[in-house]
């Protein structure tokens, strides 16, 4: 039995994703799991910031720290709005220069349709697993946040920024020529970003650890249910997938504090 806060699955790039969670003072080789009977129980919330037990609101945080924590800015959801490279503070100068003032790579990810994306460099390919992608291409690599921001702006005129998790979940894929996409959208890149574009680069393949892929999605809402149990057939993305269906997003649920008992 594992009880322990909730934070979104850390992942290794192998044949197939090997995903490890990390609660409390255990370390769970999440794919060891499959086929395994899983109970989950909420607990209580913890805030990832104050560690308060109160309401989580978004990305882990309480309602007040979601609004007062640099990890949380506008920023983060909407790149083009960095501001560290002119030496303007948003929540936090110090932690906005460390994280937009290094390399960010603007990239092409297939999860349930081709879409446009931005991470740092650092986070390659750990973005894409995230997400659930069985492909994917990098596209530029600038030096700051702020460029990658204007790029994908520019770019999602012509390609999608969403992923359709349900589609993704369902394994209702189509293999693209993403290189030939990258070749496609260059002329749409900004001018500020055009002498950053990666010319030669072939696609990036990932391959989930599932063994059957839901038919119809019922997604498990712990405050709401508190309490389920289900067989272990694949992790993809952040997403448990249960034998009956039942899909569980670990990063959606952050903060939360629950019991983890494996049953059989």
């Amino acid at each position: 039995m594992f009880e322990g806060v909730l934070i979104k699955m850390i992942t290794e790039f192998e044949d197939p994703i090997q995903y490890y969670l990390n609660i409390g003072s255990d370390f769970l080789h999440m794919n060891q799991l499959l086929n395994k009977k899983i109970a989950l129980k909420f607990v209580k919330f913890e805030c990832l910031n104050c560690h308060l037990d109160k309401p989580i609101y978004r990305q882990g945080f309480c309602k007040s720290c979601f609004f007062e924590v640099p990890q949380a800015a506008d920023w983060i959801m909407k790149p083009e709005l960095s501001k560290a490279h002119l030496n303007e503070e948003d929540r936090d100068l110090e932690y906005e220069k460390k994280v937009q003032l290094q390399p960010h790579i603007v990239y092409l990810a297939n999860s349930s349709n081709v879409k446009v994306g931005v991470t740092r460099k650092t986070q390659v390919p750990t973005r894409w697993i995230d997400q659930g992608a069985h492909e994917a291409i990098e596209i530029v690599e600038v030096p700051n946040r702020y460029l990658a921001g204007i790029t994908e702006v520019a770019l999602k005129d012509h390609v999608g920024d969403k992923t359709n998790w349900r589609t993704m979940l369902k394994n209702e894929i189509q293999d693209e020529d993403l290189t030939q996409w990258r070749e496609n959208l260059k002329q749409y890149i900004p001018e500020e970003a055009k002498e950053y574009f990666i010319e030669n680069n072939s696609e990036t393949n990932l391959n989930f650890p599932v063994l059957e892929y839901p038919k119809k999605l019922k997604s498990l809402n712990l405050q709401k249910t508190p309490e389920y149990e289900g067989v272990l057939k694949g992790i993809k993305g952040q997403y448990l997938i249960f034998e009956d269906d039942t899909v569980f997003n670990v990063r959606a649920n952050e903060g939360l504090v629950v019991n983890i008992n494996v049953l059989s």
